[in-house]
């Protein structure tokens, strides 16, 4: 998967079974490269044990800083785009609700239910 995020350490902080999928919600990332991320949620389908789509909350770069501190990105096997700039994505409940939804429209699951584990 092309601009995978490479995760050193995190904390998971939630879960959520999406369907066919588990979603892990991470915080404290320490990344592997230059990226920085505030959060990150991480679609594994079942029975797999790496996750096929990521949603991020990148920390902008200082030149894009002023359409927001945070950039939402979205990242999988075919997909790796900016879909938008906020600084409102730094917040964990906005983030991960929108997080949810954009995972949801990727992986075709939009009808089914979302329920969190922990």
């Amino acid at each position: 998967m092309q601009d995978q995020p490479i995760i050193k350490t995190a904390i998971p902080r939630r879960r959520y079974q999406v369907g066919t999928h588990l979603a892990t919600l991470l915080g404290e990332i320490d990344s592997g490269d230059a990226r920085q991320f505030r959060h990150l949620l991480a679609f594994v389908p079942q029975g797999q044990s790496e996750p096929t789509l990521y949603v991020c909350a990148q920390v902008s770069a200082p030149a894009e800083r002023a359409e927001g501190a945070y950039s939402l990105v979205v990242v999988g096997e075919v997909i790796s785009e900016v879909v938008d700039r906020d600084d409102c994505w730094g917040d964990l409940e906005t983030f991960t609700t929108q997080a949810l939804k954009l995972g949801q429209q990727a992986l075709g699951l939009r009808q089914v239910q979302i329920n969190r584990l922990l």
